[in-house]
């Protein structure tokens, strides 16, 4: 048998889609177009998709979940369990990466006298969750000197590039801005604003538009 029946043999067969309606859970396109292009580590990757399925599917889509419940999940530790190795080993090296990447944020503080280790989402609700547990809030005391880990060098918030370009956010417009934000990355939405200015364009529809043009397209190298 050569290797690659080998290999063929240890697969697990997918039967595939199944027929009728099934569940979906929607993801911003960030996650394929940057972190799946440019993570190189299977277990980081399992883990930080494992983590965002888990949050998108939670009915109050609370932005975290706490280290001990990413211990005790069934189909995490299988999924990492398959790598070989010990799974809870493997998903304490998949989280430092993935803080160190800053896919995800982590805090660690006490909560009714128990210790607890948090990781968020790096959304913009993970972001302000965080923020509001490093102040003391929720019920969360966080360690002495604690600030969250996680978050790369800031970008300018797609609130203040609007407002540098276009003018006051109104209410209507906010929340397309923030789907905007968990749609894009950070770097496509700074060059869409920036090329907009340039060509002395400052509306969001004309943002928009090239955002959507990147997105069914490609973004070049010259940003145009």
């Amino acid at each position: 048998m050569s290797g690659s029946e080998r290999e063929e043999k240890r697969i697990r067969p997918f039967a595939g889609l199944p027929d009728g309606r099934i569940a979906t859970t929607a993801l911003p396109n960030v996650l394929f177009s940057e972190l799946l292009a440019d993570c190189d580590d299977l277990a980081e990757l399992k883990v930080t998709f494992h983590i965002f399925w888990t949050l998108a599917r939670r009915p109050r889509r609370f932005p975290g979940m706490r280290l001990d419940e990413l211990r005790r999940d069934p189909l995490l530790r299988h999924s990492l369990s398959i790598l070989g190795g010990d799974p809870s080993d493997a998903l304490e090296r998949a989280l430092q990466r993935a803080v160190a990447r800053g896919s995800l944020l982590r805090v660690r503080g006490r909560r009714a006298g128990q210790e607890e280790t948090w990781f968020f989402a790096n959304s913009p609700k993970g972001r302000h969750a965080v923020e509001q547990f490093t102040r003391g809030e929720q019920g969360f005391e966080p360690s002495v000197g604690e600030t969250f880990e996680g978050m790369p060098p800031s970008r300018p918030s797609i609130f203040a590039l609007y407002e540098q370009n276009v003018g006051l956010v109104q209410p209507i417009i906010a929340q397309e801005l923030i789907e905007a934000e968990e749609t894009y990355p950070a770097a496509w939405i700074e060059d869409a604003f920036r090329i907009a200015a340039e060509r002395n364009v400052r509306n969001w529809r004309y943002v928009r538009a090239i955002l959507d043009r990147w997105a069914s397209e490609g973004k070049d190298d010259e940003a145009n």
